[in-house]
């Protein structure tokens, strides 16, 4: 048996680690003629287009060069020297998939099967077919501390923890790089920081303090304030699970859930969070009351109101009303409080964190949201989510010991237990077969993410949604390795689960493959296409939008009229010409992306979606002037709001100026719904050790991140997972480091 010691691992491309390198051995391979020269060709990807140069003797294909691409690095164009290693030595493009990179590597190849029909391929099927097998090399065995099995988000932050704990780590992945869905979500993380809030021990400063630096004050969105006052109204009375005629249930009503009153384990959060909010009000409301905007009054945030709105964001009943879920208020607390911890932490090791603006993300229900700019390594400084949440924590296990390893490619099947259940290890297959048995001394910790790219298993775990939303063809924000591995490795071993009835949809998502579109909903709207009228609370959670939009999606013959591919729930994002928030990566300019977002006049909108113009530009104008404050009611009330669809001026005070306003080109999307977070999971306690269906912790077993449920309960607050995935990787760390 080969030992693992010799595997090795590149920091900021991790493409393979295999032991002694990769064998490959060649299938029998079709001959074939081409004529020489180099030929450019291009297919779609995952983001887009991917276009290549490919040169061709008289007998094969010598060389592969990739010009132009969309794809997001570390995710997609990691498959790229992968498979055109393969394709060259095959000869052809009959060579596997990279896993992780599915629709990347498909155009890839479709790109290269253009380049050879170009260059006259004799047998352009049996280049098709061409292939090289990856053969499997001794067993790779090896132990250490700790083990974790996955990549991602909460696998990174566990491993940086068990690291920092002088403890040896393993980590399995089976993409290409690490990364998993964290690296295509969002990446913000919701989190209060006092230094930007109102302060009740200093109410009318502009600035607060923090470590040294000096940060402004961040202000109201317009809404906020009857929020407060809704939840200060909170009934007390134990909570009433009553759905009937006179106790209606509605998504995102939280009028209606505050006269339901409260859970019990939630009470002293609840008047905490009242004595709270008065605080602010005695401050606040003698500046209402005198003509003050609450947009020019401080942003009211604290640990307690994100506790709060986690617990009734996520409050719902299943699709029969017979059973309400929520989310452990000891775990709810853990992260929201363990989110304090977390820029420091990061920057500790290289991060750098932005937490001045509190911004909002689709269905965050506050503004509360944080940035990371990204991370330096050896005085090397890589953007974003790569730079902050992987290549920091990476350099941290990496240097901690020369044990500890990032192992990619390679896929877990199986937990290893001992006579008592103990787990004890992990066995698990590389892309080339080569077989992986690894020991751990101290605990496995299972970081695998959800299932929400595995269609059939949302459907069958449903118990929220109406069958015929999650169609066979609806979209996903996920991975295509985001498969539920970890649950099934679990519950193998006796894992209870939590929560797997509520699959958590993403409303902005992509028509044409599902991906994440990004943006919020404070200043858009979303309209019916066929009546041109609003239809929901666009800054309401996630769920209500989804259902909003499966309700109130454009018929199949439309979408096929408008060249998009039909699935359940295609709605019209109407917003701001100059709305840059959103734009999937198209360098925020305002060009037609096709199939994704147009820019057009109002009545051009209205006739390509066909609606009557003159009700969709009504439609806009109501809005706008209920923004502007020139009308008082919507006929679809909005808690928040931000910003006009038209164009306005402002004064010096940041007042808008009505007389200005003028309504032409508008900024339109084409989304759908799309499976993004499975909010149940692995039942685990605050020790994230995983539980039984006695209560009872598997010893030597932990779990973070997606994997796990009962954070998020029915419906996930935006911002939130990251913000879970970090601290419970952390916790799951230090548990599997103190054996506990």
């Amino acid at each position: 048996m080969k030992r693992l010691g010799l595997v090795l691992v590149s920091l900021f491309m991790v493409l393979s680690c295999v032991a002694c390198g990769q064998t490959k051995e060649e299938t029998k391979k079709s001959e074939l003629k081409f004529t020489p020269g180099s030929y450019t060709a291009s297919a779609q990807g995952y983001n887009g287009e991917v276009s290549i140069e490919a040169t061709f003797s008289e007998t094969a294909i010598t060389d592969i060069q990739v010009k132009e691409q969309k794809e997001t690095a570390h995710v997609g164009d990691v498959a790229y020297p992968i498979l055109i290693e393969d394709i060259l030595a095959a000869n052809g493009t009959g060579v596997d998939v990279v896993s992780g990179a599915t629709f990347t590597s498909i155009g890839l190849k479709n790109a290269v099967n253009a380049a050879a029909e170009a260059a006259s391929a004799s047998d352009l099927d049996a280049f098709k077919k061409n292939t090289v097998e990856h053969t499997a090399q001794e067993e790779i065995t090896g132990t250490w501390d700790v083990v974790i099995v996955g990549a991602g988000g909460a696998g990174m932050m566990a491993a940086a923890q068990a690291a920092q704990n002088g403890d040896t780590v393993l980590v399995l992945e089976k993409n290409a790089e690490m990364g998993g869905n964290t690296l295509v979500s969002g990446g913000a993380y919701q989190s209060t920081f006092d230094a930007v809030v109102w302060d009740p021990a200093n109410p009318d400063a502009t600035t607060g303090e923090y470590n040294g630096e000096t940060y402004e004050k961040v202000k109201n969105d317009a809404g906020r304030i009857d929020t407060l006052k809704t939840i200060l109204n909170w009934s007390e009375e134990p909570f009433d699970g009553t759905i009937d005629d006179e106790h209606p249930f509605v998504a995102g009503d939280i009028a209606l859930n505050a006269v339901r009153g409260v859970h019990e384990e939630y009470l002293p959060t609840l008047k905490a969070l009242k004595e709270e909010i008065q605080a602010y009000l005695d401050w606040a409301q003698p500046q209402l009351d005198a003509g003050v905007h609450e947009t020019k009054l401080t942003l009211f945030s604290t640990i307690n109101l994100h506790i709060f709105q986690t617990y009734y964001g996520g409050l719902r009943p299943n699709r029969e009303n017979t059973e309400w879920i929520y989310g452990d208020e000891k775990l709810v607390r853990q992260f929201v409080e363990g989110g304090q911890e977390i820029k420091d932490w990061l920057e500790a090791q290289g991060a750098s964190i932005d937490q001045s603006r509190a911004f909002t993300l689709i269905g965050c229900l506050w503004q509360r949201e944080n940035a990371v700019n990204g991370g330096t390594v050896d005085g090397e400084f890589y953007d974003g989510k790569w730079g902050a949440y992987f290549a920091v924590p990476a350099n941290t296990v990496l240097k901690a010991n020369e044990a500890n390893k990032i192992m990619t490619r390679t896929t877990a099947n199986e937990l290893i237990t001992d006579e008592s259940g103990r787990v004890t290890g992990v066995k698990a297959t590389q892309f080339d077969g080569t077989p992986v048995t690894v020991m751990a001394n101290k605990g496995v910790i299972l970081a695998t993410g959800g299932y929400g790219a595995n269609i059939e298993m949302v459907q069958k775990t449903n118990d929220y949604w109406k069958d015929e939303y999650i169609a066979n063809n609806i979209g996903t924000t996920n991975r295509s390795s985001l498969k539920g591995d970890g649950t099934t490795m679990g519950q193998a071993v006796g894992a209870a689960t939590i929560g797997e009835g509520w699959t958590q949809m993403m409303p902005l998502g992509w028509v044409d493959n599902g991906n994440l579109a990004g943006g919020a909903g404070e200043n858009v709207i979303y309209v019916n296409p066929e009546t041109g009228k609003r239809y929901v609370d666009e800054s309401a959670e996630r769920d209500v939008l989804s259902e909003g939009g499966f309700e109130n999606g454009m018929s199949e013959a439309k979408a096929k009229e408008l060249g998009l591919k039909y699935v359940p729930g295609i709605y019209v994002e109407i917003s701001n010409v100059g709305t840059t928030a959103g734009t999937g990566g198209f360098n925020n300019v305002p060009e037609d992306v096709e199939g994704r977002m147009i820019f057009r006049t109002v009545e051009e909108t209205a006739k390509l979606i066909g609606c009557d113009a003159e009700t969709l530009r009504q439609t806009i104008v109501d809005y706008d002037n209920y923004v502007m404050g020139v009308a008082d009611t919507l006929d679809v009330e909005k808690l928040s709001y931000r910003g006009t669809v038209g164009q306005v001026e402002m004064d010096d005070d940041g007042n808008y100026l009505p007389d200005t306003y003028n309504l032409d080109m508008i900024r339109v999307r084409f989304m759908a719904p799309s499976t993004h977070h499975t909010m149940g999971g692995l039942l685990v306690d605050t020790e994230r050790r995983v539980l039984n269906e006695s209560g009872e912790a598997i010893k030597g077993l932990y779990a973070a991140g997606e994997v796990t449920g009962g954070f998020h309960s029915g419906n996930r607050l935006g911002g939130n997972a990251i913000t879970e995935i970090i601290v419970s990787g952390r916790i799951a760390g230090n548990s599997a480091s103190n054996e506990k």
